[in-house]
């Protein structure tokens, strides 16, 4: 509905949002919360409804004005131990990738040093040079 000249918004607290929300999860109808609440527009029932659902309980807080911090320990928190999950998981990798190329690398080595020591000895002064 487009507002009058002089007309004024209504404005409802987080708290009768959220009280709406759960009395419509409860099973109660648009227009029972709504007189219960004295919520003049039903169809705002239906508009926290929706951003309920997509965002919890920060859907339901007032976004005009000035942004405040947001500050929902809970997401934040599965946020960073999703990273960190994530995170173990890449090093772990890693850690198994750096192994084994240590391990083709010293094998390789081993050989290497194998064979040079053999080409050592026998060009090595101890040798018997007397059978020429």
């Amino acid at each position: 509905m487009p507002l009058k000249k002089g007309q004024k918004l209504q404005t409802y607290s987080f708290e009768t949002k959220k009280q709406a929300i759960e009395m419509r999860l409860q099973g109660m109808t648009k227009q029972k919360v709504a007189e219960l609440l004295g919520i003049a527009d039903v169809g705002r029932l239906k508009v926290w409804m929706r951003r309920y659902n997509q965002m919890g309980d920060f859907g339901l807080m007032d976004g005009r004005g000035k942004p405040e911090e947001y500050s929902d320990a809970n997401r934040y928190v599965k946020q960073l131990e999703m990273e960190n999950a994530v995170l173990k998981k890449w090093l772990a990798i890693t850690k198994a990738e750096v192994y084994q190329r240590n391990i083709g690398s010293s094998m390789s080595s081993v050989k290497a040093l194998a064979l040079q020591s053999s080409v050592k000895r026998s060009a090595s002064p101890e040798v018997d040079t007397t059978l020429t």
